[in-house]
């Protein structure tokens, strides 16, 4: 196999001299941007203390982080595709740092929130882009392994982020979760520099500016609709309408301008589109949940958040056990096994943190992570895997960034969604809690904002003397006796996503992977023996036409974790429709 002279950035499949060390070095990049999404779950309650923060605001600060996140996923991409991939990673990085540094030193919720969002500037470029690095460095044989690595990286670092920020905020002040990035980036950048060679796409797309103002604009409207939500007020009907009517606008764009941000031409394969949604909807239920867990350990049970985060390793040690095992489970039982069997421990339990109580032992606090962790690291490998089959190396940043935009909109939307409704029902139990209670209108207010603002009132009561111990552990037992209920909603509601995703796979999953053969010139013609195609298509099989038919392009490859074949090692022998007709 031909090794690319330094100076010769790789543009086809293949392999790395030093890949092994460059995903080790990629790796290090993505951990610093999942970890710093899932630390601040157990830096809320501080947050909220110290800056005076309502729940809305907690939210905006996350949401602010992912709407920008999802947004410029797309355009990252194809800079990277474009300029070179290593070099638009470390600019990502940098920016990422620099937002770090002002998140740390915010002031106000507000600074936070708009920090936050430019936090998701730099951080936008990372995932697809190492993602695309890996599909493009390492050789079919060995994808499946470095994505289960990839994988099984991004789920430890979600539950990873609590421990390290309840450490952080047993010694530091909240900002040092945000500080903590600054030197994680330099090792990082140290080590692409060492070890990831450069890649780019010779026929890179083109930006979307529109698309991109229309995704933002409605993903905003969207989720202020949905997070703000009186749903006894018009407005938020008003808001929620606008945001939908205009990324439909955003789609029908998509669909017909010759560069879109979103690709939709690849959902009409059922090997990208179904564990797509799968892992969006897992990305939802997890994101929804893992807000309130970090107050029900925190607020509800009175531990610190050192032993909060402690309690996410369970989590952790389940998806580093499964995810880079979860190829060879594919190899042995295939995908359509696997990842319902991962979607059904996930499900199992969520639903036993519908059962959590004042009284929960710990050890059974251990014992549920795990389960869902396991579950996890057995759909997300498998899943990516499937959808980095269905998009060639050379489109790999374009590619990915489809992928990591649906999934991070859904994890979104889930925030949004099920904040909105924990919010609602905690207020008004709340609300009718103190309406016979000798409080200030505006204390009431307050305390019915959320559990951590309960806590706090009460104990600025206490401090100050206007209310008895009793007093005040008769409003923390009535915030526990709303808080509780809210929270099982919202593992209802997480549990319900499971469960659909579930049904998706079951119904929709193709047995064999599927995997795109992207046309010059947007031919659709089948490849012919030894994978090349007529005319100008057999020097460019990469190149993207303004008459791309993505579902006239699919080939079955082989799924083994050990013989990954892409579209070019694999010859046309079966027509899209020939191939769903042979299905189950």
């Amino acid at each position: 196999m031909t090794t690319p002279s330094p100076a010769a950035p790789l543009t086809s499949d293949v392999a790395a001299p030093h890949r092994w060390r460059a995903l080790a070095a990629l790796v290090v990049s993505l951990l610093v941007v999942v970890l710093d999404n899932t630390v601040l779950n157990v830096a809320l309650k501080t947050i909220q203390e110290d800056l005076g923060a309502t729940q809305s605001q907690l939210i905006w600060a996350i949401n602010a982080y992912s709407l920008v996140f999802a947004a410029l996923l797309f355009t990252w991409g194809v800079l990277g595709d474009r300029y070179g991939r290593r070099r638009i990673l470390i600019i990502g990085l940098l920016l990422f740092a620099a937002a770090s540094l002002l998140s740390a030193f915010a002031q106000t919720p507000m600074q936070l929130i708009v920090a936050r969002g430019l936090m998701g500037v730099g951080g936008a470029s990372v995932l697809p882009v190492t993602l695309s690095i890996i599909t493009v460095i390492f050789p079919p044989a060995e994808r499946g392994r470095a994505i289960g690595i990839w994988a099984a990286a991004v789920g430890g670092a979600v539950a990873l982020g609590p421990l390290l920020g309840g450490f952080l905020l047993e010694h530091f002040w909240w900002g040092s979760v945000f500080l903590i990035n600054i030197p994680i980036i330099a090792v990082g950048i140290v080590g692409i520099l060492m070890n990831v060679p450069e890649s780019r796409n010779p026929h890179p797309g083109r930006l979307d500016p529109l698309g991109l103002v229309l995704s933002i604009v409605g993903l905003m409207a969207l989720v202020y609709g949905i997070q703000e939500a009186g749903w006894g007020e018009a407005t938020t009907y008003a808001w929620i309408a606008f945001g939908v009517a205009v990324l439909a606008g955003f789609l029908l764009w998509e669909s017909r301008t010759e560069h879109p941000s979103l690709d939709l031409s690849l959902f009409s394969i059922r090997s990208f589109s179904v564990p797509l949604s799968v892992t969006s909807l897992t990305f939802a239920a997890l994101s929804g949940s893992l807000i309130f867990l970090a107050f029900y350990y925190q607020v509800v049970r009175g531990w610190s958040p050192l032993q909060s985060g402690a309690l996410t390793v369970p989590f952790a040690i389940g998806q580093l056990l499964s995810a880079p095992r979860s190829g060879r489970m594919v190899a042995r039982f295939g995908a359509r096994r696997v990842i319902p069997f991962g979607l059904t421990l996930a499900s199992v339990a969520m639903f036993l943190f519908t059962r959590l109580d004042l009284t929960t032992p710990v050890w059974a606090l251990l014992v549920i992570p795990f389960l869902f962790g396991f579950g996890m690291g057995n759909v997300i490998a498998p899943s990516t895997t499937r959808m980095t089959l269905a998009t060639p190396p050379q489109r790999s940043g374009a590619g990915s960034a489809v992928q990591n935009t649906v999934r991070q909109v859904g994890a979104t939307l889930g925030v949004a969604a099920i904040s909105s409704v924990v919010a609602t029902l905690y207020s008004h139990s709340m609300s009718n809690a103190l309406a016979g209670a000798p409080l200030p209108g505006d204390l009431k207010e307050v305390a019915s904002d959320s559990v951590g603002a309960t806590y706090e009132v009460a104990s600025q009561l206490q401090a100050s003397g206007r209310a008895t111990v009793e007093q005040a552990d008769a409003l923390r037992a009535a915030a526990d006796a709303a808080f509780l209920p809210a929270f099982h909603v919202a593992a209802f509601m997480a549990l319900g996503l499971l469960l659909v995703a579930l049904t998706i796979t079951l119904v929709r999953l193709p047995r064999e992977a599927e995997a795109v053969a992207w046309r010059a010139g947007g031919t659709s013609a089948p490849l012919g023996p030894g994978g090349a195609g007529g005319g100008e298509a057999a020097h460019d099989a990469y190149a993207v036409g303004s008459d791309l038919d993505a579902a006239h392009q699919v080939h079955v490859v082989a799924e083994d974790s050990e013989q990954l074949s892409h579209v070019e090692e694999a010859s046309f022998e079966h027509p899209i429709r020939g191939v769903e007709s042979g299905r189950g």
